[in-house]
């Protein structure tokens, strides 16, 4: 199977999908839960845990955006679309309270806490099919703040990395169609530059860290050249 970077494990069985669980597992299904039952469609449905323990997800069949189909994001309306689906999730999250044990994996520390993020909306976390676009990937949902979800998404999806093989003469205005579509207010817009480069760092220093570490799948990462993706 393809999507994501840094899970390994990752099995289809029949219209399923198995992961690796954690001790965020419970809270993450109850989120999941929730965007469904309010209507947000955009994300797999929890199907409970395995007798091996894994996680139990529904496939959903499509195409991985990143990197063979980013394609798919040149024009504007798949930004526009993008941006929507994003500020329909926050939405739909708001109501969301969260189990009273919850426990998230929160690997770099969240500027806000307002609502549970995803922190890795990107590319190589959405599928593209017929049927509909759906992110995947849910397992790093914890506590975090609207900017700073869309501060990583913006990184991903305008694209705004560092390496010159991705920077584009367009991205200011790829950014305001973003921005516009997701309906940022004028307070929220002033802030949104501060917040990406204070995002792009902390995700930087995160990869640097773990890799000086030797810890995987960090240092696979750092070596394919992420760390330069987000230098700033």
């Amino acid at each position: 199977m393809n999507g994501g970077n840094a899970t390994p494990g990752i099995v289809r069985v029949g219209d399923t999908v198995r992961r690796p669980a954690g001790p965020w597992t419970p809270a993450v299904h109850a989120l999941l839960s929730h965007l469904h039952d309010v209507g947000f469609t955009a994300a797999p449905r929890p199907l409970g845990i395995d007798d091996q323990g894994r996680e139990v997800l529904t496939f959903i069949p499509g195409e991985v955006i990143w990197p063979e189909h980013f394609a798919l994001m040149e024009p504007t309306t798949a930004l526009t679309r993008v941006a929507k689906m994003i500020r329909d999730f926050h939405d739909a999250v708001t109501g969301f309270t969260p189990p009273a044990n919850a426990q998230w994996q929160a690997l770099i520390p969240a500027e806000g806490d307002d609502i549970i993020a995803h922190h890795d909306l990107a590319p190589w976390n959405l599928i593209a099919s017929a049927q509909g676009w759906v992110f995947i990937d849910w397992d790093l949902a914890a506590p975090g703040s609207r900017l700073w979800d869309l501060a990583y998404a913006i990184h991903g999806f305008i694209p705004l990395s560092a390496d010159p093989a991705w920077q584009r003469p367009d991205a200011t205005e790829r950014l305001r169609c973003f921005v516009n579509a997701y309906g940022l207010d004028e307070t929220q817009r002033r802030r949104l530059a501060p917040m990406l480069a204070r995002r792009t760092h902390a995700m930087y220093d995160f990869l640097k860290h773990q890799h000086a570490l030797g810890n995987q799948p960090w240092m696979t990462l750092w070596a394919q050249g992420h760390g330069t993706s987000w230098r700033n």
